[in-house]
């Protein structure tokens, strides 16, 4: 596959410009077109459900500086959406009608929060997160408000709702889940729920919102046990969902999931189109199957990784998934992919105290760590996990980590 003369790349935030950035240190010199539908450059979000929310800053993690983009022949432009892909003329119209020729074209659209269609649905004062007006504005709100009522428990439901505990709000989440973080299994999961009950958060486990309630702005949420719950401020934090349009009104396959169907190089049927990010369901050989990954790390290391694919490599995508937050007082890091239903859980550490290290093992073998504000043994976790080490739940639970770690390498 020759260098191409002109990639054009759908998607200004951390994925799509990591991959644009990647692709001038890799010494491509063509056109070079970064697409982003918001005003703002590109940014990380991590930030925004942790330390916009908590006011220890009001601005995101900038993917690089004002004037990068200029002087790395990377033409980045700003507010513009596109509305439409011909693969076979292979070119984008945008959404005041311009055309971009592209002889590659990476989609980084991302992810969009989900919502719920219930009644009231559309009142002011329900908010989502997704981007740095969002963050700012929720802020603002959480500082005005009484009563927050957070609807999901994954992990931007538990961070902001500690955030805005910790701005003096009282807190209440709601869940359809019987626990918080069910992806974690229950012992692990429980350390959550009971993290937040000690912080004053009111949880309404196994429950759902069947509407909201309120004149000129929301002022509570009826729930499906009949009960209603007071809010000044609603935040919807239940997951989000690809932003593929561009794909499906392109005729480009999609996941079960919704994501952008890629084969293990990130590429898509189309030979010429590449996706990468939150919208990319991404066939990973380690685990045999697709996994779409709607995390930080995900979104840069696939950026980083598409960028030489982009130019006529080949090379598959193999990186473990990896995600890390802060809660009150709590730090942690999970690298994996654990599945509690299939996998053994095995505690290093104390569970009550919330200094732990948790395994996951299948067949043997590690599939999956969180260490919980215990920092000692970061490289060694990473190395079991990339490794699929295998190691008994003795010696992960008390043996030496570092030791085991060097024995698979």
């Amino acid at each position: 596959m020759s260098e191409p003369h002109r990639i054009v790349i759908v998607g200004a935030g951390l994925a799509g410009a990591t991959a644009a950035i990647t692709l001038r240190k890799k010494g491509y010199s063509g056109d070079l077109l970064l697409l982003g539908a918001e005003q703002h450059r590109p940014y990380e979000l991590p930030a925004l459900s942790k330390s916009v929310l908590l006011h220890d800053t009001d601005e995101p993690d900038w993917v690089a500086d004002e004037n990068y983009y200029v002087k790395h022949g990377i033409d980045l432009r700003r507010g513009v959406q596109v509305t439409r892909v011909e693969l076979g003329a292979r070119t984008l119209t945008d959404v005041v009608g311009a055309e971009h020729g592209f002889d590659r074209l990476l989609l980084a659209t991302g992810s969009r929060p989900r919502t719920l269609d219930v009644p009231g649905a559309d009142l002011p004062g329900i908010a989502t997160l997704r981007t740095i007006d969002d963050a700012l504005d929720l802020r603002a709100a959480i500082e005005d408000a009484q009563d927050v009522l957070v609807i999901g428990a994954g992990w931007i439901g538990c961070e902001a709702a500690a955030a805005a505990r910790s701005a003096g709000a009282d807190v209440t989440v709601v869940e359809p889940q019987p626990l918080p973080l069910t992806s974690l299994g229950d012992d692990v999961a429980t350390v959550f729920r009971d993290m937040h009950a000690d912080h004053g958060v009111r949880w309404r486990l196994a429950t759902s919102v069947t509407g909201f309630f309120g004149e000129e702005q929301v002022e509570g949420a009826e729930l499906s046990d009949g009960s209603q719950v007071a809010a000044d401020v609603v935040l919807l934090a239940v997951g989000a969902a690809p932003r593929s349009d561009l794909a499906r009104t392109a005729g480009l396959e999609l996941a079960d999931d919704g994501g952008v169907d890629v084969d293990a190089g990130l590429r898509s049927a189309a030979p010429a189109i590449y996706a990468a990010g939150d919208v990319a369901a991404h066939f990973h050989p380690r685990y045999g199957r697709r996994i779409r990954v709607e995390h930080w790390a995900n979104a840069k290391w696939q950026g980083e990784h598409v960028a030489g694919n982009l130019l006529g490599e080949h090379e598959p995508y193999t990186a473990t998934p990896y995600f890390f937050t802060d809660q009150y007082d709590l730090g942690c890091e999970y690298r994996g992919l654990a599945d509690p239903d299939l996998d053994e859980l095995v505690v290093r550490g104390d569970l009550a105290r919330r200094e732990f290290i948790a395994f996951w093992r299948r067949a043997g073998r590690v599939t999956s760590a969180m260490n919980v504000n215990m920092w000692d043994d970061v490289d060694a976790l990473r190395t079991l996990v990339d490794e699929r080490a295998e190691a008994t739940a003795e010696r992960l639970r008390d043996g030496d980590l570092a030791d085991l770690a060097e024995a698979v390498l």
